[in-house]
């Protein structure tokens, strides 16, 4: 099931997606949230009528470095004994269709396509056997990078975290086998990043474990996977767009910061 989060005449809400292609997309209107047992309540709406809004709001986004090898190459470094782990903050996080803001201590902003596990339950200490019963589906993410003030500063926190540089969306996919998915990035139409999931250092499984061994994860929490090869530039103007098989396509453009 696909599960969104829109605004409709000022109000937000989920709903449940529903048909196909762009003209025949309708939101089934929850009752309630949608982590958890949840009723359809039957009113539906069309999806081109409402903006819709990031899939979740998570209390903490939890992102992965240099999970796939030929992207730790790319960028000349090694692939890390330990998966190293980073925070986005909540202030990142927009979605389909919102602007990235170039920041302006930057001059070199890059895309980096990225599979996101949205977690459905509050979880510690997750055994890998149980790592399934915490999440509550995939969606897409794009894990905007200052790759010049990664590279100068030891700390990640600015060249990651920035305000909107965490695009979500367009919708959580809830069932979906994570472990071999076509991911791409495309700018204005371009293809520039093109890898699975299946190459991935360290699997969602593992992932899982690994974070929850340190802290707690609750409803709405966001793990970023890493990103494949051919990361690049993205400049003013440009219209970045992230596909994941099975899950959708997110869409955001990049404008001056005001």
């Amino acid at each position: 099931m696909r599960i969104a989060r829109f605004s409709i005449d000022g109000n937000v809400a989920f709903g449940a997606v529903e048909g196909e292609g762009p003209d025949g997309l309708v939101l089934d209107i929850i009752k309630g949230i949608p982590y958890g047992d949840f009723e359809l309540s039957g009113t539906k709406v069309p999806l081109s009528k409402v903006r819709l809004l990031p899939p979740v709001l998570p209390n903490k986004v939890v992102a992965i470095g240099r999970n796939y090898a030929e992207h730790a190459k790319e960028l000349g470094n090694e692939v890390p004994e330990v998966p190293v782990a980073f925070f986005k903050p909540t202030t990142s996080v927009i979605g389909p269709g919102d602007n990235i803001e170039y920041p302006s201590f930057s001059n070199e902003l890059h895309h980096e396509a990225e599979l996101a596990v949205v977690i459905g339950r509050m979880c510690r200490e997750v055994p890998r056997e149980r790592v399934k019963d915490v999440i509550f589906g995939y969606t897409c993410a794009n894990d905007v990078t200052a790759r010049d003030v990664q590279q100068r500063e030891k700390q990640w926190a600015r060249a990651k975290g920035f305000d909107t540089s965490c695009p979500l969306g367009p919708w959580v996919e809830t069932d979906l086998d994570p472990t071999d998915l076509t991911i791409q990035a495309t700018v204005n139409g371009e293809q520039r990043q093109l890898g699975r999931t299946a190459d991935m250092i360290r699997s969602v499984e593992d992932l899982v474990v690994h974070i929850t061994e340190a802290m707690t994860l609750l409803p709405g929490d966001v793990i970023l996977t890493g990103t494949p090869a051919g990361v690049g530039p993205l400049n003013v103007g440009d219209k970045v767009a992230v596909t994941i098989e099975g899950i959708g396509t997110l869409t955001n453009r990049v404008i001056k910061r005001g």
